[in-house]
């Protein structure tokens, strides 16, 4: 996976770049020591992973993310855990706090290639039927009825698509899942998150729950949400 560091810190870079030379299937391609640069660079080159901070001048790190029109794997790393809440909304890879562990780093890093291993999965459904999707990978396609899909994740340009007992990561946005799944047995209760109206067992204070899964709802969304749930 070609990767680069973007942090103004120098010390901060060289810490990075010292992990990265411990995992085999990263390949740092280049620093920048400014959102600017890291732009142009992207534009331009092929980037798999950005190990991004978030507080430098100019351009923040998560001003660069918003202006990115196509947009690498991006874990964020920062000295404070306040940006955590926008990083999960903007559908990071991951978020980690400063000073960075070499197994925490790991963690980011092991999402972050399932993320991009999962790149040449296409999903496919019957148009006449639409009652169930094909995830394919590697030529190997996998069945996956809709009524077993309890709800679906968004990373960016993927999706985490979730049933009782398995996951399977798919290259296709929220919204595309949004635009093909019948919206008679899926709500977008949040901006990340689809659910299946049938496998919602519980909602309490702004909270809904699959099994025992708490799922966020968007204040936006709440009011239609109740009504879909037929609530007397």
């Amino acid at each position: 996976m070609n990767c680069i560091i973007v942090d103004d810190n120098k010390l901060a870079r060289t810490a990075i770049k010292q992990l990265i030379a411990q995992v085999e299937y990263l390949n740092l391609k280049k620093e920048c020591s400014n959102s600017v640069d890291a732009f142009n660079y992207i534009s331009k080159e092929a980037v798999d992973l950005v190990f991004l901070d978030i507080e430098m001048p100019g351009m923040t790190g998560l001003e660069l993310v918003k202006n990115l029109k196509i947009r690498p794997i991006i874990i964020l790393i920062s000295s404070k855990e306040n940006y955590a809440i926008e990083a999960f909304e903007l559908n990071m890879a991951d978020y980690i706090v400063k000073p960075v562990s070499l197994s925490r780093f790991m963690l980011a890093v092991s999402r972050a290639k399932e993320i991009f291993e999962s790149k040449d999965k296409k999903l496919e459904i019957d148009e006449k039927l639409k009652d169930y999707i094909f995830v394919r990978s590697n030529s190997v396609l996998t069945k996956i009825k809709v009524n077993y899909i309890t709800y679906i994740q968004a990373l960016g340009d993927y999706v985490n698509i979730f049933s009782p007992d398995k996951r399977f990561t798919v290259h296709i946005t929220l919204r595309g899942m949004e635009e093909k799944l019948p919206s008679s047995k899926f709500y977008r209760l949040h901006r990340s998150y689809l659910v299946a109206l049938d496998h919602i067992d519980g909602v309490e204070e702004g909270t809904a729950y699959i099994g025992k899964h708490p799922i966020p709802i968007g204040e936006q969304y709440k009011k239609e949400l109740l009504k879909k749930l037929n609530l007397i």
